[in-house]
């Protein structure tokens, strides 16, 4: 006959737990709206200089506290030139050279990497970077991925209207993102 102990009953029981958990846990990414990148974007009109006018905070941006930018250039070989930018709390401006890839034929789903160049072959050390929402003409646009965990606002001019920015915060929303999350860049041009 086979008998249990106690110790058995709470190992089942913390055992049911744990997936009914992770069972939820799936079923709450489920009901997440996924993220969709624009169909495409035109890489010469996207590059150039962009200023960050929202972010999500995340330990690469742990130094910067203001004029955080982005400057895209398009490379001979269709890869996308990065250089960011920002000023640190002792007023010192600090920036990173790295590289997107595009992953899509419409351009708008990338995959950058920070790592020097000899050190980018390594798997998984590119971060998506997911052009959500662009206007027109260019001038501001809502950048993340399917993960939810990075999101920016971007604009060709340091500052923006409050109902612009309402308006790329509620794209974002829409797709999931965790806006309370956001953290306004402060921009001093």
């Amino acid at each position: 006959m086979f008998s249990m102990k106690a110790t058995d009953h709470s190992i089942i029981f913390s055992s049911l737990i744990a997936c009914a958990s992770l069972f939820s846990s799936f079923a709450l990414q489920a009901e997440s709206p996924m993220p969709k990148a624009v169909e495409q974007i035109d890489v010469n009109k996207y590059a150039g200089q962009w200023y960050e006018i929202a972010h999500f905070p995340m330990y690469f941006q742990r130094k910067c506290v203001s004029d955080t930018t982005a400057n895209y250039a398009v490379n001979s070989d269709k890869t996308i030139a990065v250089l960011n930018s920002c000023r640190t709390k002792t007023g010192k401006m600090i920036s990173s050279q790295g590289v997107a890839y595009s992953q899509n034929a419409g351009n708008s789903q990338l995959k950058v990497s920070f790592l020097p160049a000899g050190l980018r072959w390594i798997p998984f050390t590119k971060g998506d970077y997911w052009v959500l929402r662009i206007d027109p003409d260019y001038r501001v646009a809502l950048v993340g991925g399917p993960s939810h965990k990075y999101l920016w606002i971007l604009s060709r001019d340091p500052h923006i209207d409050a109902s612009t920015y309402q308006s790329y915060v509620q794209t974002a929303r829409d797709y999931g993102y965790d806006v309370s999350k956001l953290v306004q860049t402060p921009q001093h041009k």
